[in-house]
């Protein structure tokens, strides 16, 4: 192969450079070259093992990215944590594996982007996975019994099964409860996903029950390739154009490897897929962006795109954890690291391959509206906090674009059938979350949790990801200006004290403690005021931002059109998290792959005439 020049340079081998450079080299006589700026650490234990996600954080393999610090959570600075590996994030994600919605995929459409709507994409998403073989006897275990599980025909790369054991009492608690109060999601989830809870699938192999990411999915089996290359520990530096174009054209990229810089011609197209972080990053310091921020930075204009960027776009989580009965099958153990209980876990790993170690902890999901604006004077209310909020009339483009963002979640709040918050169960006590009061780590607690959390879905706050100079080597600035809309703070209040009734609620209050012993202590809400400040307190981030290269027409802050080409360039197409316009209610993962899958068959058809 000649490795001065490929038909596709995929610039980032993460969740999505990874699946689309083995979809693109499916035609032989297309070259791909991958630049991934990690290593491979498939053979690593702690990414075989789906219960050490978060021993990965801030190792080799995170970005470890911050935010600023964020005046609405309390000045608080929050952790990004993006993978740094082949595979991207789905190499230290939390397996979780969940559909989009109808309404956010058309959604899509509406915001002008032609053949993304759900009718589309569906296809796409199912095409990515292949659904676990459940036996008739778990399925009301699972909380299953009489949907789509097993009515998928699906053969993909992801492989995916009920995270942990299937036997769980959980699912079917939660299954059941969700059943009385009449929000289960009865129908095929990944055929018909609307409101509703549900037993979550993760990406993890239902025979090995070791992770399965990216590159175990979608590279592993195609790495011999010879029309495919990937190099690792390659950070892309910039994008190369050629000189004396009207339009400016990327014909290649400029690169770090074994201590040099070095180039690379691309005959057909450059491909970015260096995530929502990273991405704009990689454009500004090409000289696509925002005009005014590139000369702060003495970088030559070559395309003057506003978009790059902007519309930075994040779901923020918020959990309470409560005491659960001895009796109850949890990871608290092994959360406060008892020496015997890991033991015992790694040996039913390695000789059974089952047992705590084979999840994440997070097994049941829901996607809700606001439970308790449901009667008519919750509706009121509800209509009076987004007529006070609603945007003022003006013509700049960015007013436009704000207002039908407003719109489409005005109608996802009102609209009973479209979930504004996703909910979820773990089964033990967040390792991740931080003491309200102190603002630091909280240390284990003795006994069995479970713990309840909620996603606020749709935010409308907007924040940005900037370049700070021309150092490849530095981050960039993320400020994703969390809960900076009034709207959200006062949806996700709403949804946060929502989930004190889920505790109470039978049966699944029967496997906890009573009365409800609720962790941290602030979590003791007693009102609307309350459960503001416990929030502010307590949020993270779940690390799925997205948007700063969005899928928009380029008068209302676009970066990339409906094919995913960058506005003003030709052969340079961004494919990963950054064009996502709108965020589904779950996890990102999904939508990730789908995205890629998207983008493959468009490139392909683009040049099937140019072989």
């Amino acid at each position: 192969m000649n490795t001065e020049s490929f038909d596709f340079i995929i610039a980032g081998g993460g969740t999505a450079g990874i699946a689309l450079a083995s979809r693109l080299s499916e035609v032989e006589h297309h070259t791909v070259l991958v630049l991934e700026a990690g290593l491979d650490h498939s053979d690593d234990p702690r990414v075989k093992i789906p219960a050490f996600y978060s021993a990965l954080f801030g190792t080799d393999m995170d970005w470890g990215f911050k935010t600023v610090a964020q005046p609405q959570l309390k000045g608080r600075s929050l952790s990004l944590n993006q993978g740094k590996a082949l595979g991207g994030s789905s190499v230290i994600n939390a397996q979780v594996y969940v559909p989009p919605t109808k309404a956010i995929l058309n959604a899509w459409a509406e915001l002008g982007n032609v053949g993304w709507d759900w009718n589309t994409m569906g296809p796409y998403y199912t095409k990515t996975l292949t659904s676990p073989d459940t036996p008739n006897d778990l399925r009301k275990a699972l909380g299953i019994d009489g949907w789509w599980a097993d009515e998928m025909d699906t053969s993909g790369p992801v492989q995916l099964s009920y995270p942990g054991n299937p036997s769980h009492p959980i699912r079917q608690l939660w299954a059941e409860t969700f059943k009385i109060k009449r929000w289960f999601m009865s129908s095929r989830v990944w055929a018909d996903a609307s409101v509703g809870a549900f037993s979550n699938l993760a990406s993890v192999d239902p025979v090995s029950r070791e992770r399965c990411h990216a590159a175990k999915a979608y590279y592993a089996p195609i790495r011999d390739r010879q029309n495919l290359q990937v190099l690792l520990n390659a950070p892309v530096d910039k994008i190369l154009f050629a000189d004396g174009e009207a339009q400016p054209k990327a014909i290649g990229v400029q690169y770090y490897h074994e201590g040099e810089m070095k180039t690379v011609n691309a005959r057909k197209e450059v491909i970015i897929c260096a995530g929502a972080l990273q991405s704009p990053k990689l454009l500004e310091l090409s000289g696509i962006g925002n005009a005014e921020i590139l000369k702060q930075h003495n970088i030559e204009v070559i395309k003057d795109l506003p978009g790059v960027g902007e519309n930075l776009q994040d779901h923020l989580v918020c959990d309470m954890t409560f005491a659960a009965v001895d009796e109850l099958e949890t990871v608290d153990a092994l959360a406060r690291q008892e020496p015997k209980a890991l033991e015992q876990a790694m040996l039913r790993f390695t000789q059974h391959h089952d047992g705590p170690l084979t999840s994440s902890g997070i097994i049941t999901y829901a996607y809700l509206p606001i439970m308790d604006f449901l009667e008519d004077s919750g509706l009121a209310q509800l209509a009076r906090l987004i007529s006070e909020n609603r945007l003022a009339a003006g013509s700049l483009p960015e007013n436009s674009k704000a207002r039908k963002y407003y719109e489409l979640v005005e109608n996802m709040l009102l609209d009973s059938n479209k979930p504004s918050a996703a909910y979820l169960s773990a089964i033990g006590q967040n390792p991740l979350g931080s003491d309200p009061e102190t603002g630091e780590p909280a240390p284990p607690q003795p006994g069995n949790h479970l713990t309840i959390a909620t996603v606020l879905a749709q935010p409308l706050s907007r924040g940005t990801v900037h370049i700070v100079s021309k150092d490849l080597k530095e981050a960039p600035e993320i400020d994703p200006k969390y809960l900076s809309h009034p709207l959200d703070v006062e949806v996700f209040a709403q949804h946060v004290m929502y989930l004190k009734s889920i505790a109470k609620s039978p049966p699944l209050s029967n496997v906890l403690k009573q009365p409800l012993q609720a962790y941290p202590p602030l979590a003791h809400l007693s009102d609307l005021g309350a459960t503001k400040r416990y929030l502010r307190s307590r949020t993270i981030s779940m690390w799925h931002p997205a948007g700063t290269c969005s899928m928009l027409p380029e008068q209302t802050g676009g970066v990339v059109d409906s094919s995913l080409r960058v506005y003003g360039v030709s052969n340079l197409r961004v494919v990963d998290a950054s064009i996502v316009p709108l965020l589904p209610p779950g996890n990102l993962q999904s939508t990730i792959y789908a995205v890629a899958e998207r983008a493959a068959d468009l490139i392909k058809e683009a040049h099937e005439t140019k072989a």
